[in-house]
């Protein structure tokens, strides 16, 4: 896949927002070693041990620190960059923040995207543009069955919410102003890619379970879970990335056809509880231990979601590489590899990269 990715995204412009967050870091280190000219757009990284930083990405791109709200900003940085691709990854990510600072988390994530499709609508050039939101876009029935691209979207917390609000954006905007009727005039292609519950390598977010666990184990603390029997679909961070790229390139060959929403998740078997992914992270590991807490008044999380990916599956050929214990053991690799050799992280993250896009 790697030479694949390379032949499509070599000496191409490519617009990331949200560049030096967890995902977006991971994105920006794919795409250069593509080699892709980047220019990303986003907050400061939150810690210097980010992984934004941690692979020299001032050095790697042109890097705009600046807020995805400031929609004039925006709209010129983006317009003077002219790019071929547009990867959509800002947003106010967690769950458990949203709580907090409600209003602001559908600011970023609704009214952001619809700025950023503002300046798509005035950049004068053909464009692919791949709009990344979440496994919880879907209003959750804490069933068994995955959820399919065609489910009724919704959120209970205000992040689900936010994000179920942000389709709605994308939907009213490639209807209006980027419709398969008229693609002839505006040469866009507009899609959604869907995942959630990314695991990986420099990941150091509050209130996330790998983070959480290694934090403890860096520390020889005993760590501690809220919700051990809930299920997600796990999913090393290089395998939605590969998706993502691998969307982007055909909306480029055919937007007419590839402007939908895909799921990109694991095997069904691999949509692992909570504690079943910490004791796969102890055994990688080495060492470790743990108990479960029970917070009182604790906000409302899903308990159980599943990700149906036969669409990318038949539509893209796409299919997850590694299984969840594969996918434990290549995370946790990359945590020890910082803690003994922090010095060549950036060589490991790229080794990591190429021997996944490689891999099978």
């Amino acid at each position: 896949m790697f030479e694949k990715l390379k032949n499509i995204y070599s000496g191409k412009k490519v617009f990331i927002t949200g560049h030096t967050g967890f995902k977006g870091a991971w994105m920006l280190k794919t795409l250069v070693l593509l080699g892709a000219e980047v220019k990303g757009y986003a907050l400061d990284p939150l810690t210097e041990n980010d992984l934004f930083n941690l692979i020299d990405g001032e050095k790697i791109c042109i890097s705009v620190i600046a807020d995805l709200r400031e929609k004039d900003k925006l709209l010129k940085e983006l317009l003077d960059f002219e790019p071929d691709f547009v990867f959509h990854l800002a947003a106010q990510p967690l769950v458990r923040l949203s709580y907090e600072i409600p209003a602001e988390t559908f600011e970023v994530n609704a009214l952001g995207t619809a700025y950023l499709l503002d300046a798509v609508k005035v950049l004068g050039k053909k464009c692919a543009v791949v709009l990344i939101t979440t496994d919880k876009v879907y209003h959750n029935n804490e069933w068994i069955y995955p959820y399919r691209e065609n489910d009724r979207l919704g959120g209970y917390d205000p992040y689900s919410a936010s994000k179920a609000c942000t389709e709605l954006v994308i939907d009213s905007y490639r209807n209006s102003f980027f419709n398969a009727a008229d693609y002839a005039n505006h040469k866009k292609g507009i899609a959604v890619g869907r995942a959630g519950n990314v695991i990986g390598g420099g990941d150091w977010s509050k209130d996330r379970l790998i983070p959480d666990i290694v934090k403890a184990l860096l520390l020889n603390n005993t760590i501690t879970i809220r919700n051990p029997s809930s299920v997600r679909p796990w999913q090393h961070v290089l395998e939605p990335i590969s998706g993502y790229l691998l969307l982007g390139a055909k909306l480029f060959e055919d937007s007419l056809k590839y402007s939908q929403a895909y799921n990109f998740g694991p095997s069904a078997e691999d949509a692992l509880a909570v504690e079943q992914m910490l004791k796969l992270s102890i055994e990688a590991w080495g060492n470790g231990t743990f108990q479960v807490i029970n917070e009182k008044n604790q906000v409302h999380e899903a308990g159980l979601l599943k990700l149906d990916i036969s669409k990318v599956s038949d539509e893209l050929k796409w299919m997850p590489k590694m299984k969840a214990a594969e996918t434990v053991a290549f995370t946790v690799d990359w945590y020890k590899k910082f803690r003994d050799e922090p010095n060549n992280i950036n060589e490991f993250t790229e080794s990591q990269i190429i021997n996944f896009l490689n891999n099978k």
